[in-house]
């Protein structure tokens, strides 16, 4: 059976629709298929993609309008105009970072029509075990802690999923459950002493942790790696996408994969040159923060994982329909553990971030507003609250949005209040968004015209 994109799944081949409808690509019937099966050229591909804009469908459109737009606000009220210099311009992706990989472990249970209210605290969980394994006793190597904190939360969402799919209890009520239990658990592990640092400059398994957000790659390395990392996306796009067009599956057309790797250079060559731009007050600081890199990897492992991968296909098709998925003979139980066992080692990650950007872990720690922050990323990014839609770039998107809110504000001198107040009525946007786009998709095409 050939390998089908999860939107391509009932769509008729490209030369069918054009022998349908000819190649005007604005006809209705492209309102509801992805501009990868019908269009032959990068023209086409705008053409048809303009279509499902007009359908309803915008895509991450609405939420890049909505960064530039806080970004152009920010920039023109924050004292000498502060906020696009680059010094906090990497201070708003360090402290982005664990609001971006929340929302992309969020994304996991959000595409499947769920919703995980735990993972605040499971990645806190995540973060405190990997503190404690590298302190002088038993100062385990950092990788080997890391693992465990990981392995923690797996085995977290493990039980959580496990419960839901074989209990058949609502995901709200056990994961709200989980969060009362979690932050009980953590303070348990904290202890009397109600924190733990890493913040060592002796033990070199803490340095490390600590580095994940305060050390720098050398801009040197920087600009290699760049390099070499942009010729293997580019070569594995290129060629895959060369791969499949022979096999006669689903491909983007030519220009497109083109146009994609150009915006790809760009984005990484500002992203370096704004890093290795001194941001030091009294002693030089250049370099990409290991955290940049760090995200960029679970993106693409996630991304894979969602759009290259059978698993990935099944992710969709149970958010989208869980019966037809189940007739399919897809194991929709399965397929909803997995996604609750991904959402909480991806939070295990955020937790791990998190220990490095505050240099320890306490009881403090507010984990039910981080699960609200990584809701609200994921949506404000482009997943659907409603399953079946949505991309692990989303959750990048909106943390970026979400981080830019709190970075600017925080420049103006705003208490949290305002922080909070326009982070809601930014997520409310966000979902007024995606509600009027599944109206608009799912009325008739005359209606939408």
């Amino acid at each position: 059976m050939p390998d089908l994109d999860p939107a391509a799944v009932g769509a008729e081949s490209p030369a069918a629709i054009e022998a349908e409808t000819g190649p005007d690509l604005t006809a209705a019937a492209v309102d509801v298929i992805p501009p990868e099966i019908v269009a032959q050229s990068l023209g086409q591909y705008l053409q048809a993609w303009l279509s499902r804009v007009r359908a309803g469908d915008a895509g991450i459109l609405p939420v890049a309008i909505g960064l530039i737009a806080v970004s152009a606000v920010f920039t023109a009220v924050s004292p000498n105009h502060v906020f696009l210099s680059p010094r906090n311009l990497v201070n708003l992706f360090d402290q982005s970072a664990v609001f971006i990989v929340l929302a992309m472990g969020q994304a996991f249970v959000l595409l499947l029509g769920e919703i995980d209210l735990s993972i605040g605290y499971v990645g806190a969980i995540g973060g405190i075990v990997t503190a404690n394994l590298v302190q002088p006793s038993p100062n385990l190597p950092w990788p080997v802690a890391i693992a465990a904190g990981l392995g923690v939360c797996a085995v977290i969402g493990l039980m959580q999923g496990l419960i839901i799919t074989r209990l058949r209890m609502p995901a709200f009520v056990v994961t709200l459950a989980g969060s009362l239990i979690w932050f009980g658990v953590m303070i348990v592990i904290l202890g009397a002493a109600g924190g733990i640092a890493i913040t060592s400059s002796v033990i070199a398994n803490q340095q490390a942790l600590y580095g994940i957000v305060y050390a720098y790659i050398d801009p040197l390395i920087s600009w290699i790696g760049l390099a070499v990392v942009i010729a293997i996306v580019a070569g594995a796009m290129w060629f895959g996408d060369a791969h499949r067009r022979r096999k006669g599956l689903v491909a983007p057309p030519p220009g497109l994969t083109l146009l994609k790797i150009a915006v790809l250079a760009i984005a990484g060559i500002a992203v370096v040159a704004i890093c290795n731009v001194d941001r030091g007050s009294f002693l030089p600081i250049v370099g990409v923060p290991w955290v940049v890199p760090l995200v960029i990897a679970i993106l693409v492992l996630w991304t894979m994982l969602l759009e290259r991968t059978a698993f990935g296909r099944h992710v969709y098709a149970v958010g989208g329909n869980a019966e037809a998925a189940r007739r399919a003979g897809i194991s929709v139980s399965r397929v909803r553990t997995i996604g609750f066992v991904l959402c909480s080692m991806t939070a295990g990650m955020a937790g791990i971030i998190y220990l490095s950007q505050l240099g320890g872990m306490t009881t403090n720690i507010n984990g039910g507003q981080l699960v609200l922050y990584a809701v609200a990323a994921a949506v404000i990014g482009g997943t659907s609250l409603f399953g079946g839609r949505g991309r692990a770039i989303h959750g990048v998107l909106g943390g970026l949005v979400i981080g830019a809110i709190y970075n600017g504000l925080y420049l103006l001198g705003m208490p949290i209040q305002y922080q909070l107040i326009a982070t809601g009525l930014v997520l409310l946007a966000a979902v007024s968004v995606n509600s009027l786009s599944r109206r608009g998709a799912g009325a008739p095409a005359s209606a939408q015209a």
